[in-house]
């Protein structure tokens, strides 16, 4: 159950979260001046996150030496163990209220900016008595546990993918976290139950992916699960016979609580109806009030959203009817141009491993390119260091076409570019370049490396508008570093993937606020953008279980446009296109309004 915030976190509540905080961890009065107070502040802030969400410690490579034994640890999924978070958070901020802010340098005054914005953004999500909160991240959701949310997803695929292996210590630390997934999936489980007493429940269609998920997830041979066989891979010529010990956790430990959590939304699903936004819920619309706010950082409100997304999906349209009849496609909307298009034989792949294995090297072979052109975009340079993988399986059906972000801090564990091939349908010739850009080089893996430059929280910490903004620039920088020119078509993907960004803000807010029905949003995406239905049945899907997370990318891109309006305007000569990208991701991850500021002061610093 989620705790509400005013029961736990006012007077006794935030009190005690203080006293559990390690000594280093309390009070600031010590220090000799306000920067070093804020700087004391945010270095133990970072402590605590980690503390809370060892996976993040795991994720950066950071969980060795001082932080060894977060390892050994996940986080605690239980309604405790979450009231527990929720109070560091409040604690955070009423230290941050002792501090004296305007005393502080400019950077120091973002760093503090960015912990105390996270973490308000983060209460408002905890203060509703249901759901699952990211703090400092972006996966907002009313369920605790759907189909693209939950410890069943997250926990073995961090296992395989990110925890290193290479002594006795880190495979034990491996068993010891198998353990606490049981537990996780448990504490998830009392939280579904507490939610169903309050009506919350996910709607059919996503709990009949989630139930096919988990049944995945819980079936075949136990020896053949992939958190099994990859300890009993790596510990190959170890002694402690680890491949059977985690047999044996998987066994005794997780697979009766993915049957528990099974059997508590298969209860779920006999009550399930097919509503599809959160207006449902009693409190539904200061629910999605929140959602969006959190997923924008913007006072916007659906209404204006909304509109914006159609404005924006008219004037990109446009451009496109250009590239579309000088190819050939002049009949009909842009939609059932870009439909029939999509449909042409010569942009698919064959839906088997061999069209797999060509969608895969077309993203390295775009990817390598990218890169040599990233000294034409900024002066600061980052590694770029990432791989493309595969989803699993059990993660696909769920998923969207992709995702990715950047590795650990140390390098050596690379970005990752995750891409679905569930079916090579999702994926066309002209659009995946597009794709890469976005979620690998200049995108998401590139923008993470320049979090590592800054204190370790800013590593932490991230804005989906944004992160998202952000990687939509970075989709438009390729185009206007001329990856295109040769190939009309391939912009066409481009422009394409833009107006889907703006067509998510229609759609997103007609799910939540408008009251569409899934059918309603399919048809409508599918048939204005031209998208695959197959493409857009998940994608709908996500926005059902993510409120507002869809809306902070054509925001956060719209508002990176602005800005460098503003500062070629101001400068004049002075301007400098590598320059003002620098200061964009020189100066991290902030909420819309930080990075106005950090840009303020860019505009500044080139005016001399």
């Amino acid at each position: 159950m989620r705790i509400n915030r005013r029961e736990v976190l006012l007077g006794a509540g935030a009190g005690a979260a203080l006293t559990a905080l390690p000594a280093c961890a309390r009070g600031s009065a010590g220090a000799a001046t306000p920067e070093a107070a804020a700087q004391a502040l945010i270095d133990r802030t970072a402590e605590v996150l980690l503390a809370d969400n060892p996976e993040g410690a795991t994720g950066l490579g950071i969980d060795k030496d001082k932080r060894a034994k977060l390892k050994a640890r996940l986080t605690d999924k239980s309604p405790e163990g979450q009231a527990k978070i929720a109070a560091h958070l409040e604690a955070t901020i009423a230290e941050i209220g002792r501090l004296d802010t305007a005393a502080l340098s400019p950077v120091m005054k973002v760093n503090v900016d960015v912990v105390k914005t996270s973490f308000e953004y983060a209460l408002g999500g905890f203060a509703f008595p249901y759901g699952d909160v990211a703090v400092g991240g972006w996966r907002n959701s009313p369920y605790v546990v759907v189909q693209n949310v939950g410890a069943f997803l997250d926990t073995p695929k961090m296992l395989v993918t990110d925890h290193s292996v290479k002594t006795r210590d880190d495979a034990d630390a491996y068993l010891e976290r198998m353990k606490a997934y049981a537990a996780q999936l448990d504490g998830e489980t009392t939280r579904l139950h507490a939610a169903a007493g309050q009506g919350v429940i996910a709607p059919d269609f996503l709990l009949d992916k989630c139930l096919a998920q988990l049944k995945l997830a819980r079936g075949g041979n136990i020896a053949g699960w992939e958190m099994v066989t990859s300890l009993a891979n790596r510990t190959a010529g170890m002694s402690g016979d680890y491949g059977q010990r985690a047999y044996d956790i998987c066994t005794d430990l997780i697979a009766p609580a993915l049957d528990r959590q099974l059997t508590e939304l298969e209860l779920h699903r006999t009550r399930a109806t097919s509503d599809a936004g959160v207006w449902k819920f009693k409190d539904g619309d200061a629910y999605y009030a929140w959602a969006l706010e959190a997923g924008t950082t913007t006072t916007m409100k659906p209404e204006e959203v909304h509109q914006m997304g159609l404005d924006q999906l008219r004037e990109l349209q446009a451009r496109m009817d250009v590239i579309l009849k000088a190819e050939g496609y002049s009949q009909g909307s842009v939609g059932e141009r870009m439909t029939a298009l999509g449909k042409d034989p010569r942009f698919m792949f064959p839906d088997n491993d061999a069209g797999r294995a060509e969608i895969m090297k077309l993203l390295n072979d775009r990817i390598a390119d990218i890169r040599s052109r990233m000294p034409q975009a900024f002066h600061t340079l980052v590694k770029g260091n990432v791989e493309v993988k595969r989803m699993s399986p059990a993660e696909e059906p769920g998923a969207p076409g992709a995702y990715g972000g950047p590795g650990s801090i140390d390098g050596t564990v690379p970005g990752k570019f995750w891409i679905n091939l569930r079916t090579t349908d999702l994926h066309r010739r002209y659009s995946l370049p597009d794709l890469a850009y976005h979620e690998s080089i200049p995108g998401h893996v590139w923008q993470g490396e320049y979090t590592f430059k800054l204190p370790l929280v800013r590593s932490i910490l991230a804005f989906n508008a944004y992160s998202e903004g952000w990687a939509l620039y970075a989709q438009q920088l390729a185009d206007e570093l001329g990856v295109y020119d040769a190939n009309p078509v391939e912009r066409l993907g481009y422009l394409q993937g833009l107006a889907f960004r703006a067509c998510r803000l229609v759609v997103d807010t007609g799910l939540h606020a408008k009251r569409w029905t899934r059918d309603q949003a399919i048809d409508w995406f599918a048939s204005t953008n031209g998208s695959g239905r197959e493409e857009v049945s998940s994608e709908v899907d996500r926005y059902c279980s993510w409120p507002g997370q869809a809306c902070g990318y054509k925001v956060g891109h719209s508002e990176i446009n602005r800005l460098r309006d503003r500062t070629k305007t101001a400068l004049g000569d002075r301007y400098d296109f590598r320059a003002f990208n620098d200061a964009v991701v020189l100066g991290g991850n902030v909420p819309m309004t930080v990075l106005g500021r950090v840009i303020d002061r860019h505009i500044a610093e080139r005016k001399g």
